[in-house]
């Protein structure tokens, strides 16, 4: 393999992960992890990708989410994690607003036996939480988007501005600290609805989302209260998150 083919094996792991370690690249090309750390450093120099201890990440926005079934399957024991300390943060009692995505699923299916009024922002959340005995939950409108069936829309938009919670579970596709960001224009409204809508605003993020930056922006981090994540989160992430006006709880 040659230096520039090298090169471009590199720049397309990164490009399609959002962060690899140098472990991991070595593995991919198949050389040292000192070529690698000297392909990062050039790569860097030209300005292709952003360095970092132990690894690179990407540069390029990206603009499509995963597929809703693939983002299901990975990191499970992370995100269930997660959620717990999520639901533990609810007192009962509370009207919750949840949002669409993985990690709030996994939120949904923990609050099933609480005294709860929950309005869920997907499908997949709604049927989780339908039949559940204490819990008092509201549909709202909207159009459900294929795969990850979140509501969105006008619909939605105004279900939302009806309405007023004590805590919203938000989910997350890009994190740093220059704010919250999301792959599609209309759940970025959604999100921002739903903050809008909440006293309490819940981000639950792994630590993979604090180096991507998707293509819509939500929100500061300061419209944030609080950002849960899991406890191998990068210091130099956390303490960024922290400066920018939030608080940032690991697990």
């Amino acid at each position: 393999m040659t230096i520039g083919d090298r090169h471009r094996r590199i720049l397309d792991a990164v490009q399609q992960a959002g962060q690899l370690g140098v472990t991991q690249l070595a593995e991919l090309t198949g050389t040292s992890e000192m070529t690698v750390r000297r392909d990062l450093e050039q790569l860097a120099d030209q300005g292709m990708l952003e360095r970092y201890r132990g690894g690179a990440r990407s540069l390029t926005l990206r603009g499509e989410e995963p597929p809703f079934a693939l983002r299901s399957r990975e990191g499970q024991d992370a995100k269930r994690r997660i959620a717990q300390a999520v639901a533990d943060l609810i007192t009962d009692g509370e009207a919750v607003v949840l949002d669409s995505g993985t990690t709030c699923l996994e939120v949904a299916r923990l609050l099933t036996t609480r005294r709860l009024t929950v309005m869920p922002l997907s499908m997949h959340a709604a049927n989780a939480l339908t039949g559940a005995p204490q819990l008092r939950l509201l549909l709202p409108g909207g159009e459900p988007r294929p795969g990850e069936l979140a509501l969105t829309g006008p619909l939605a938009e105004a279900s939302l501005a009806a309405l007023r919670f004590d805590t919203a579970i938000l989910g997350c596709c890009g994190l740093t600290a220059a704010g919250l960001t999301a792959y599609d224009l209309a759940d970025a409204a959604i999100k921002r609805a739903i903050i809008a809508a909440a006293r309490r605003v819940i981000v639950v993020a792994d630590p993979a989302k604090f180096s991507r930056t998707a293509l819509a922006f939500v929100a500061p981090v300061s419209a944030l209260s609080m950002v849960v994540t899991t406890d191998d989160a990068a210091d130099e992430d956390t303490a960024a998150l922290t400066a920018a006006g939030t608080v940032v709880h690991t697990v």
